[in-house]
C-alpha cells in the first residue's frame, strides 16, 4: 500500500474556500466512511482544522484514489469539483510522508511552530482508530508522525519560534493590559486565548460557553468569571476585547449585536463573527485571513532550520524501515522454503539410514540446518540493505523469482504480520 494525501491549506486556498470545505462533528465521521468504503482506498484519516483540510489514504491505485478523493471531498463540500481541484495539492508515496512530518513540526502552520495541529492530528488519528478506518499503514506513519512533532517541540524549540494563532491575532490590538475582554468558546483555542490574556495582564475575562460548567473551571483558572452562552450579546456591550473560537458551524455573533467599538478576533472556521460587523463604528475584526496577510506568524531562524533537519533525519529513517518492510515478508518465505526442503530432506535421508542412533541424527540435522542458515544468511542480509535504498522492491522481486517463491506467500506472511 502506498500514501496518498490530498487536501487543501492557508496556502493554496482563501479562508473562505477553507470555510466551505471544512468538516467537523458527524459531517467528519460520515466523509471518513466514505473515503474508506470507496474500492480505491484500503485506510483513512482526515485532518480538518481552521487552517486545512486533509485526506490521507493508504492505496494501491493512484489515478482512481485521487478521483474519488476529489469526489467525495466536493460532495461533501458542496463546492464544484472544478472549483475545488484548483485549490488542492496531492502528495504520493515519499512526497505524503514528507508533508504529514512537515505539518505535524507545525513548518506548514500560517503561524510556524504552532504547537496545536500537534494535537489536532492526534484527535484526527483517534476519531479513525475509533470508526476503524485506519490499519497498520496509516497508524504506522501517524504514530511516527506525532514523535516527530513531539520531538519537534522538545528538542528545537520551534513551538517559540513563531507565536500561536492567538498571540498573532492579539498581536494587531495593540496594549492588552487593563482591558475587558471576553472570550468565547472553552476548547483548546479558547482556553490558549484566556490563558494568554491574563498573562498579557487583562484582569477583567469573561468566558461564555455552551457548557456553563466548562466555562466556569476555564474562568476559575484565570481569574475570570463565567456567564451563560445566551449573555453574549450583554456581555458584548462593556467588553473593548473579543476573542471567539467556538465551531458553531455559523455566526454567533452579527452586526446588530456590537454596539460599540472594539477589537474583534475570530479563530473559527467557519467563522464565528459575522465580516459585516467591520461596517460598525470603531470596530476592528481580524480574522485567520487577516492574520495571513498580515504575515506576522512566521520566522525563520535557528529554531526552523533545526526543525528542518530533524525532519529530513526522521524521514529518512522512517521511509529505509517501510523499504525494509516490504522485503521482509520475502525473506520469511524465503526461510519458510528453506525450512520445508531441510525438513523434506532429512526425512528421506532417515528412510535410506534407518539404523542412525538419535545423536548422530540430531547433529546430521544441526549441520543441514546450520548450512542452510550460512547460505541464505548473506543474500537476506544484502537484501534488506539494499531495499532501502530507493526501487528497492526489485530486489525482493528478484529473490522471489531466483528461489521460486510462491506469489501469494510473502502477501500470506504479510497477513499474519499485521
Amino acid at each position: 500500500m502506498s500514501v496518498l494525501a490530498i487536501g487543501l491549506s492557508h496556502r493554496t486556498a482563501p479562508v473562505a474556500m477553507l470555510e466551505r470545505v471544512s468538516v467537523t462533528g458527524d459531517a467528519l465521521t460520515k466523509l471518513l466512511h466514505d473515503v474508506q468504503e470507496d474500492l480505491c482506498v484500503a485506510e483513512t484519516f482526515v485532518v480538518s482544522t481552521c487552517n486545512r483540510v486533509e485526506v490521507y489514504t493508504a492505496v494501491d491505485r493512484f489515478h482512481a484514489a485521487v478521483s474519488a478523493v476529489t469526489g467525495l471531498l466536493s460532495r461533501h463540500s458542496g463546492v464544484p469539483v472544478d472549483e475545488l481541484t484548483p485549490h488542492l495539492y496531492v502528495h504520493y508515496e515519499e512526497q505524503a510522508v514528507e508533508h504529514l512530518f512537515s505539518v505535524v513540526c507545525g513548518l506548514d502552520s500560517m503561524v510556524v511552530g504552532e504547537g496545536q495541529i500537534l494535537g489536532q492530528v492526534r484527535q484526527a488519528l483517534k476519531l479513525a482508530q475509533k470508526h476503524g478506518t485506519v490499519g497498520a499503514t496509516l497508524n504506522e506513519l501517524a504514530q511516527h508522525a506525532l514523535r516527530v512533532g513531539k520531538r519537534a517541540q522538545t528538542e528545537t524549540g520551534i513551538d517559540k519560534a513563531g507565536a500561536s494563532l492567538v498571540s498573532a491575532g492579539l498581536a494587531l490590538a495593540g496594549e492588552l493590559a487593563g482591558r475587558c475582554a471576553l472570550v468565547v468558546g472553552a476548547g483548546s483555542m479558547s482556553s490558549l486565548a484566556a490563558v494568554t490574556l491574563a498573562r498579557a495582564g487583562v484582569t477583567d475575562i469573561v468566558i461564555a460557553n455552551r457548557t456553563y460548567e466548562r466555562g466556569a473551571r476555564l474562568a476559575a483558572s484565570v481569574g475570570g468569571r463565567a456567564v451563560e452562552f445566551g449573555a453574549v450579546g450583554r456581555e458584548l456591550a462593556d467588553a473593548d476585547l473579543v476573542i471567539t473560537c467556538t465551531g458553531a458551524g455559523r455566526h454567533v455573533i452579527t452586526a446588530d449585536m456590537v454596539t460599540r467599538g472594539a477589537f474583534l478576533l475570530d479563530l473559527a472556521l467557519p467563522h464565528d463573527i459575522d465580516p459585516a460587523v467591520r461596517a460598525v463604528p470603531g470596530v476592528t475584526l481580524v480574522d485567520l485571513e487577516t492574520i495571513h496577510e498580515s504575515g506576522i506568524g512566521y520566522r525563520e531562524g535557528d529554531a526552523v532550520r533545526s526543525a528542518r533537519w530533524l525532519l529530513a533525519e526522521e524521514l529518512t529513517a522512517y521511509l529505509d524501515a517501510a523499504r525494509a518492510s516490504r522485503v521482509t515478508p520475502t525473506v520469511v518465505a524465503l526461510r519458510s522454503k528453506a525450512a520445508g526442503v531441510v525438513e523434506s530432506e532429512l526425512g528421506r535421508l532417515m528412510m535410506r539410514v534407518p539404523g542412525l542412533d538419535e545423536k548422530t541424527r540430531d547433529e546430521v540435522t544441526l549441520t543441514v540446518q546450520r548450512v542452510v542458515d550460512k547460505l541464505l544468511h548473506e543474500p537476506t542480509v544484502r537484501v534488506k540493505r539494499l531495499a532501502t535504498s530507493p526501487g528497492g522492491d526489485h530486489y525482493a522481486e528478484a529473490l522471489r523469482e531466483l528461489f521460486d517463491l510462491d506469489p501469494k506467500m510473502p502477501e500470506a506472511v504479510r497477513e499474519v504480520e499485521l
